[in-house]
């Protein structure tokens, strides 16, 4: 089915009825490993965020099949099939490739596939060895179930906004959401460990299974230190600024023309920043000495090294610091990140060819030795395949495509 025999997943076809970004992410990043991945949409508009710009992909505002930024974040390696599952003739084309698929990945309402026939129930009996997953705000259970779910609403409720932002009481005061929708993208990535467990589970059993992935689930879980803070202190943690609840310094600190990051993580990494500081007695100091100590005295220590800190540039106090082997960092806005040479020599930014020009992308972080991944096709347009894959893997055809595209059931791209 891959493009690419190299890839670990060439042999795996999921069918996407997903769409924004949890699902889309999980199902990219199948993509990337060599799954055949076709992305179901609406006839009428696709994915949503299709429009959800600027900026987008190519200079003409006037073509209506021109993609947004947003939208090709998570939908390379993609073929779109546009089919209106909401009409019977839709639905049973959908269930068809069901047939044919390894993998059914959906985030609609709970229950809201049922009344097409494309709940699990429904697609289990025609193939039992589908693994199945869906994607909701709250997941299939539990009093909020039927509440729709949005990563900003989940990371508040989850809890993540509230160690998130400055001290309560200090300037600028409020919860803060992280600057990008991190629920999601998490919920994404739990979506493929759940679903390359299932396939593994399916290969040595014949069996598959459903899959049931909440956003409030994942944030909980992904509170981590925070989560355990509180369960063993029974004291909810509080938003610190860029402090660390356990560990000091570890934060941002003031220089002469900005800002960086300083995380001294044990003992003698603090030890060394006194030194390259000028002040070596701080590590002496009865108050400092441990890192227990320092958390304890941190409203007395953290003044005098923003003091310190302060009295030279950003490039000095990173490359005394680095040194001094001494964990320490600039903090770059994205066109310093695409910059930085590490960036650059881990190849992360990446081109696909598409016929609005290029589409530049950011590649996946996975280091694979045999299998990495592989990039073979931009995002689609709307229905771009459509054809291909009814005709080839259903059978169409070619007069039965012609009616289903002037009933409206079907698009492709560029045939209206």
């Amino acid at each position: 089915m891959s493009t690419n025999p190299n890839s670990a997943l060439e042999h795996i076809r999921v069918l996407d009825l997903t769409r924004i970004l949890a699902g889309p992410w999980a199902t990219q990043t199948l993509a990337d490993l060599g799954a055949e991945v076709i992305k179901i949409e609406r006839p009428n508009g696709g994915d949503d965020t299709r429009t959800w710009g600027p900026p987008f992909v190519g200079p003409d505002p006037l073509d209506s099949d021109r993609q947004s930024a947003y939208f090709c974040t998570a939908n390379r390696n993609k073929k779109s099939v546009a089919v209106d599952f909401s009409s019977p003739e839709g639905a049973e084309l959908v269930r068809e490739l069901a047939l044919q698929s390894d993998v059914f990945m959906e985030n609609f309402k709970v229950g809201g596939l049922a009344q097409y026939g494309l709940d699990y129930e429904s697609l289990r009996k025609i193939n039992p060895r589908l693994v199945y997953c869906s994607v909701t705000g709250f997941g299939q259970t539990g009093p909020y179930a039927n509440l729709a779910g949005y990563d900003f609403i989940i990371q508040a409720m989850g809890g993540l906004m509230s160690v998130t932002g400055q001290p309560p009481g200090s300037p600028g005061d409020e919860p803060m959401k992280i600057g990008v929708a991190l629920t999601d993208i998490l919920t994404g990535l739990y979506a493929c460990i759940g679903i390359l467990t299932a396939l593994t589970h399916r290969d040595k059993t014949g069996q598959g299974q459903y899959i049931d992935m909440s956003l409030m689930d994942v944030t909980v879980a992904a509170m981590a230190n925070q989560a355990m803070n509180y369960l063993v202190s029974k004291t909810s943690p509080q938003r610190m600024g860029n402090a660390h609840p356990n560990i000091v310094p570890y934060q941002v600190f003031p220089t002469a023309d900005g800002h960086l990051i300083i995380t001294a993580g044990n003992d003698r990494q603090f030890c060394s920043l006194c030194e390259v500081l000028g002040k070596p007695e701080l590590a002496s100091d009865p108050r400092y000495i441990t890192n227990s100590d320092r958390v304890a005295n941190r409203t007395d220590l953290i003044p005098v090294i923003n003091a310190l800190t302060k009295t030279n540039s950003t490039k000095h106090w990173i490359e005394s610091l680095g040194r001094a082997q001494v964990p320490c960092g600039p903090i770059n806005d994205m066109e310093a990140v695409f910059a930085d040479p590490q960036v650059v020599s881990r190849n992360m930014e990446i081109s696909l060819d598409h016929k609005n020009g290029a589409i530049p992308g950011v590649a996946s972080p996975l280091r694979l030795s045999e299998t990495p991944p592989a990039y073979h096709s931009a995002p689609p347009s709307l229905g771009e395949h459509t054809s291909d894959v009814l005709i080839d893997r259903l059978a169409l055809s070619d007069a039965r495509l012609a009616s289903l595209l002037a009933a409206g059931i079907c698009k492709c791209a560029h045939k209206g």
